[in-house]
């Protein structure tokens, strides 16, 4: 059982590394902005995450294309998507790859 939610948990993030914040052209995912991915017995799915800034003006769409994309995967029954900004998001939690990306190494 344990193995078939890692299968599941990989397709997600899978479907979260095509989402992108319009103004940065890098992944939300390798941006660190995902804090949890939580899937329960009946395979809904709650995507905990941040955004860069808290007045980020595209939160809402954000939010519903990670929403969407996650529902896509054949497995998941729903999904919703919590955004939180405690912690608060900053350059570390991203990946080396996104920092190479943005030459911030």
């Amino acid at each position: 059982m344990e193995q078939q939610y890692l299968s599941l948990e990989e397709e997600i993030v899978k479907m979260l590394k095509t989402v992108y914040d319009p103004e940065i052209p890098v992944n939300i995912y390798d941006l660190g902005l995902i804090y949890g991915i939580d899937i329960d017995d009946s395979k809904n799915v709650t995507i905990t995450m941040t955004l860069t800034a808290p007045g980020c003006p595209m939160a809402d769409f954000i939010a519903e294309d990670v929403k969407q994309r996650v529902e896509s995967v054949s497995e998941v029954r729903g999904a919703e998507v919590k955004i939180v900004f405690e912690p608060e998001w900053h350059k570390g939690l991203m990946t080396e790859e996104a920092q190479l990306e943005l030459g911030l190494l």
